[in-house]
């Protein structure tokens, strides 16, 4: 593992001590990649290589022949991905960082300073190593990042289907709450299919609709209009393609978590504390997420407050089944989602303490979880009221996301389940203590009432 920056002592005082003699900088780009190794280990140390697979392999040998322990390459793309790969099989440290933390020295920028420049800086272990989960635990990252785009895909298919009723001015998305249900779609396939009569289409909507059939007839009166008709038809042909595209992926998604599961010696079956979460219907995946969760952690995170199977499974995707060894706290964990502001000190003074603007994928599941907790009756829920009473909603949202992320990474670390008596006080408690406080405050304004009629 490549070590991280240590000094020495001297004659002329304390300097950067050279820590990872056996290493390596790799400028990467589409089409061609800057290797950078030691001057003494080869008379041409900083080459060009190609970005074909040959090449990739060719890379691989000449940084074995060059006696390299560890690597530094950025994270260019996803031109990185197969290098990356490739340098892993053949057992190098590979430390992949951000290009914003390694900017180049001002001056002449060019690939073969780029990639000494990331030489240099790695030897002195200078670098900070981005997280990167295990193979099996990135193909399931991989497949619920497509399963997301198809859910995207889906939605954006949905409202054209509405658009193109409400341009024929079919009214059936005011009378029904939700067009993509059983009445809706059943609905839509019989316009399809050229059924244009509205008591007839009325009668396909189920009996628990709120609306009467009368109220539903009336709402699909429209023009019919032969452009908008074809226009509806492939929206909802997409749609149904799509829905058997997330099925399918979900049927992969499965699969790989089965092989992962296989590999960690899973708990018993009888040991699952199950949360008894309702789990909704609309875009659920159709296999039992908190199981796999329990069997690759060990614990049920499930259990907590806000937190649903498909933010579970992106989790696992995303972070795979040891990453409370790649974060050696809780605050480092929090940091690396984003949920830490970042706090700017100069003169002794605080001149700004805000959350940066950075993407973190891990980061936004548990803001969404945390999104949920705004009328919970528990703990969290009364948390994140009280923070948003005080600071507003979007740090309310930070800020319980915080909080769930620190659970998190502790039920799994320890190996503890969820304990809600530990997450804070709840409300009965917190108002026992304004009433204790308003008691004091309210005795201390009596005697000062008593000293001044005296």
């Amino acid at each position: 593992m490549a070590k991280k920056a240590t000094t020495e002592k001297t004659t002329a005082g304390k300097k950067l001590k050279v820590v990872n003699p056996n290493a390596a900088g790799i400028d990467i780009a589409a089409s061609e990649m800057q290797v950078c190794v030691p001057e003494d280990r080869d008379g041409e140390c900083n080459r060009t290589f190609g970005c074909f697979t040959r090449d990739l392999i060719q890379i691989a040998d000449w940084l074995k022949a060059c006696r390299i322990d560890t690597v530094a390459m950025e994270s260019t793309g996803v031109y990185w991905l197969p290098l990356y790969f490739i340098l892993k099989e053949r057992e190098f440290d590979v430390v992949l960082v951000n290009a914003r933390d390694v900017k180049n020295y001002s001056g002449r920028k060019t690939d073969e300073a780029d990639a000494e420049w990331l030489m240099m800086l790695h030897s002195y272990g200078l670098l900070k190593c981005s997280f990167q989960p295990e193979n099996e635990a990135r193909a399931i990252r991989n497949l619920t990042r497509h399963r997301t785009n198809l859910l995207r895909s889906s939605s954006r298919e949905a409202l054209h289907m509405q658009k193109a009723m409400e341009q024929m001015n079919l009214k059936l998305g005011n009378v029904i709450s939700d067009l993509l249900g059983k009445s809706g779609m059943a609905i839509i396939g019989a316009i399809i299919g050229g059924n244009h009569n509205p008591a007839e289409l009325a009668v396909l909507a189920e009996d628990n609709c709120k609306a009467s059939k009368e109220e539903i007839a009336k709402s699909l009166e429209g023009s019919w209009s032969e452009d908008h008709l074809f226009e509806l038809g492939q929206a909802y042909d997409l749609y149904n393609f799509i829905q058997k595209q997330i099925r399918a992926c979900d049927r992969q998604i499965e699969i790989h978590l089965t092989r992962y599961r296989a590999q960690l010696d899973p708990p018993a079956d009888d040991d699952l504390p199950r949360s008894k979460k309702k789990i909704g219907k609309k875009n659920a995946v159709d296999f039992d997420v908190e199981k796999y969760a329990f069997d690759i952690w060990k614990v049920n995170a499930m259990a907590i407050p806000g937190m649903s199977a498909i933010s579970l499974l992106q989790l696992i995707g995303e972070l795979g089944h040891n990453f409370v060894e790649k974060f050696e706290t809780s605050h480092s964990f929090c940091s690396w989602l984003n949920l830490v502001p970042n706090n700017k000190v100069s003169g002794g003074k605080l001149l700004s303490s805000k959350v940066p603007k950075r993407t973190n994928t891990c980061g936004q599941v548990f803001r969404l979880c945390a999104n949920t907790l705004k009328r919970n009756k528990t703990t969290l829920g009364y948390y994140f009221r009280r923070i948003q009473s005080r600071c507003g909603y979007s740090q309310a949202i930070v800020a319980t996301a915080h909080k769930i992320a620190k659970i998190f990474y502790t039920m799994i670390k320890n190996h503890t389940e969820y304990d809600e008596s530990k997450t804070g006080i709840n409300e009965r408690e917190l108002l026992e203590r304004k009433i204790t406080m308003t008691q004091r405050r309210l005795d201390k304004l009596n005697r000062q009432l008593e000293v001044a009629l005296a």
